[in-house]
């Protein structure tokens, strides 16, 4: 038969809660998590819930520290009582949440993702080091996370992702080299994101990746530079001649007639050629590195010049809809899209136009 709880025990309980001083309750709450730690994988779902409603009554009555080590103590265990696991998680201090959002199995996907939308990056990074994570938890923190939770999902083998999560942090790291070298030593990276994450990589973390990947790996990445490599031969020899629209959209710059109302127009009727020229004269940048932009796979970065040239979303969201691709842009990407250009800054825009033109070169 299993043990049955000790009724002293709640009894001291009970005084402990009502009217025990803050050490007291401690020292409860200390003799309680030793007594379940001892026969708690004996209990019975009973006897769980009896341990479980007393510890939340406690740990909702003792410093933050005592809860800390409280939640250490259950953390790893499969039979935690799962209510107080969940008030552990849901602490605003991460000494008291960050055990238990990091090991404890007793936390469903539902709840880990409630919390990765509404809390902070202590709680998002102690949740980016979970040894299973599914995808709709990992969208989330890709979403919200800074630079050092985005790279501990990275490194993380034991994370899963969605289309749109591996998208979204390749996305993330144009920037960061630490993280684009992780990403590119994932042996679950899809070849397609493979190949944008080397698009827009330094040729010295690519050399770097080339050298430190296995075997296995390391051909996988010289066979998507080679092909690379092969397509920018391509768009070289296949250059376009835009001399008579760059006339015309010059001419009407001139004439003050180059506006947002103007590009939307062009986009609305698929003149695209049109649009690439009105951006790079906006933006006094390079018509061929506007044409790769325009017509690359890379939605968001179509953003940059946009906002840089002080477009309106509708007119945006022309380009984006009617740009001459094999498949049209889905609505969440075309949502995640408009997020991001309200958050994008016309200093942002700017220097990054100014730096694409002073490397001349795109990522694409």
């Amino acid at each position: 038969m299993a043990p049955q709880p000790d009724h002293s025990i709640i009894a001291e309980l009970e005084d402990a809660v009502r009217t025990g001083s803050p050490a007291e309750r401690v020292e409860t709450l200390r003799q309680v998590t030793n007594l379940f730690l001892h026969d708690g994988s004996r209990l019975s779902e009973e006897q769980v819930k009896i341990f479980d409603d007393v510890m939340c009554l406690l740990i909702s009555r003792v410093e933050s520290r005592a809860r800390g080590e409280f939640g250490k103590r259950l953390a790893p265990l499969a039979f935690a009582p799962q209510r107080v696991v969940h008030q552990l998680a849901w602490d605003d201090e991460i000494a008291v949440a960050g055990d238990v959002l990091a090991h404890s199995s007793r936390l469903g996907t539902g709840t880990l993702v409630e919390i990765a939308r509404k809390k902070g990056q202590d709680h998002l990074l102690a949740i980016s080091g979970r040894t299973d994570l599914p995808e709709a938890v990992t969208d989330v923190i890709i979403d919200r996370g800074e630079s050092n939770v985005i790279r501990k999902l990275a490194t993380n083998a034991g994370a899963r992702f969605s289309e749109a999560g591996y998208s979204g942090i390749v996305s993330r790291a144009e920037a960061d080299d630490e993280l684009t070298e992780i990403l590119g030593l994932r042996i679950d990276l899809p070849v397609k994101f493979l190949r944008d994450l080397l698009r827009r990589a330094s040729d010295a973390v690519r050399a770097k990746l080339a050298a430190i990947a296995s075997p296995k790996l390391r051909e996988e990445i010289k066979r998507v530079l080679q092909s690379i490599l092969g397509d920018a031969d391509e768009d070289t020899s296949s250059a376009r001649d835009f001399g008579g629209v760059e006339k015309f959209i010059k001419l009407k710059k001139e004439l003050n007639e180059l506006d947002d109302a103007a590009v939307f127009l062009f986009a609305e009727a698929g003149k695209f050629d049109e649009v690439i020229v009105s951006l790079a004269v906006l933006n006094d940048a390079p018509t061929e590195m506007m044409a790769r932009l325009l017509e690359g796979p890379r939605a968001d970065l179509i953003l940059i010049p946009c906002r840089s040239a002080r477009l309106n979303w509708p007119s945006v969201e022309s380009i984006l809809r009617n740009r001459p691709m094999p498949a049209p842009i889905n609505a969440q990407t075309l949502a995640l899209a408009q997020r991001d250009y309200r958050k994008l800054s016309m200093e942002t825009a700017h220097r990054t136009v100014r730096f694409w033109q002073l490397h001349n070169k795109i990522a694409k």
